[in-house]
């Protein structure tokens, strides 16, 4: 690990559809978040999660199609090698509120708890008022660790929420983050 790390905003020279080949997406996880007769409780819930390679090159190309047409990337370098990213989406929703959404939001394992993510978030959060929103919109993974590292952040639970966003991934935590 390099104490030179770098961050860009995304584009065609920094980034491409091989650029996560070396990304470490791996979580273990053993408690999640859930909404439980309207209250939320921490259950047992435990399960490894893993990109493969062709998961990261789907993602990395999603990222890549997204980034040259509607939306924003910022990445971590370590040199060349891309070590965390985001991506805010540059559609404004909500009937209340304006928001956009923080779209991907990820550090490769061995990078984490580095402050990587929280420069990041920074980033992204800057992008979000550029384009005019009130707050960042986040459909945010529920297991512990997630969601511990959401709050240091300082998001909390949505108070708009996305229904279409909510639907395509049921057991994440709709959150939030006041720009």
């Amino acid at each position: 690990m390099s104490d030179d790390i770098n961050y860009q905003r995304l584009n065609a020279d920094n980034f491409t559809g091989n650029s996560l080949d070396d990304f470490v997406r791996h979580q273990t996880v053993t408690e999640c978040w859930r909404k439980i007769n309207n209250e939320w409780k921490l259950v047992p819930n435990v399960y490894e999660e893993n990109w493969s390679q062709v998961q990261c090159r789907e993602i990395a190309d999603d990222v890549v199609h997204r980034i040259n047409i509607d939306q924003t990337g910022f990445g971590a370098f370590d040199g060349k090698r891309i070590i965390g990213f985001a991506t805010v989406s540059h559609r404004i929703f909500g009937a209340a509120v304006r928001y956009v959404q923080l779209v991907c939001f990820q550090i490769s394992e061995e990078y984490r708890r580095q402050g990587i993510g929280r420069k990041l978030f920074s980033m992204a959060c800057e992008e979000a008022r550029r384009l005019g929103a009130d707050k960042l919109y986040i459909s945010a993974h529920s297991s512990k660790e997630s969601q511990a590292a959401y709050r240091a952040l300082g998001c909390s639970f949505a108070e708009e929420i996305n229904e279409k966003l909510a639907a395509e991934e049921p057991f994440d935590v709709q959150m939030e983050y006041r720009l």
